[in-house]
């Protein structure tokens, strides 16, 4: 082991080391949540990572995702993103794949098999098929619920989705996974905090997304719990 990871080896022995540098990990989404858990997996010493986002970084981004610069506008989020985790750990495996996750790719995109899936996405449809499928293979899950419109730390959860309260995310993809037949077994990263719809933003215009508030220290603090989660999950 190299110099970098001799603290994570002091506080998890050299065999909790080497454990996490065998595992491999799926972050769907490198946002403001991705981008925080997986350099922190990262810097904890994961050795294998497939990071799975279709968008480029936009001006908006800057506020709170880790890899926005005013440098790297314009380019792929999990390119920068790669690229930045190979200066951290350079015998980083590392597979960056620029593609939309959608419930039909989603079978696809797990096929290769994984010790643990961080869901990171905020598409409902295809979050919702990505724990459904999860569940079904039996590929530990840990899915970050809504960070938008929140400005309170000490509000963030961790739990089984069938625990979490006071988050209306979390309370539909559970309406949805027990129509799937699964009532459990998804860990999801959730605030309690009420949220008003101000917080949210409104349509630019009719029919378009809404633009959602954010701010910057919210979804860095969701990316390290699930970090957090991840590590202690992988290291069993």
């Amino acid at each position: 082991m190299n110099g970098s990871f001799s603290r994570t080896a002091l506080l998890l022995g050299d065999d909790g080391l080497a454990r996490l540098a065998a595992s491999r990990v799926l972050v769907a989404g490198i946002g403001g949540v991705g981008s925080y858990a997986v350099e922190a997996l990262t810097r904890a010493g994961v050795g294998r990572l497939t990071l799975v986002d279709s968008d480029t970084i936009h001006p908006s981004n800057i506020n709170r995702q880790l890899h926005a610069l005013t440098t790297t506008v314009g380019q792929p989020k999990v390119k920068v993103m790669a690229e930045r985790l190979l200066q951290i750990n350079p015998s980083l495996q590392v597979i960056p794949l620029q593609e939309l996750i959608t419930p039909d790719n989603v079978p696809v995109l797990l096929a290769s098999g994984y010790d643990l899936v961080l869901d990171a996405i905020d598409t409902f449809g295809a979050k919702l098929a990505l724990l459904q499928n999860c569940v079904e293979r039996q590929i530990p899950v840990i899915s970050s619920m809504g960070a938008a419109g929140k400005l309170d730390p000490s509000r963030i959860k961790i739990s089984d989705i069938a625990d979490s309260q006071g988050c209306r995310l979390a309370r539909k993809l559970r309406k949805e996974l027990r129509r799937g037949g699964v009532s459990n077994g998804v860990t999801v990263i959730y605030s309690d905090e009420p949220c008003s719809l101000e917080r949210l933003g409104e349509p630019e215009t009719e029919g378009d997304r809404r633009p959602l508030g954010t701010i910057s220290y919210l979804p860095a603090t969701f990316g390290l719990f699930m970090a957090s989660a991840a590590i202690k999950r992988l290291l069993g």
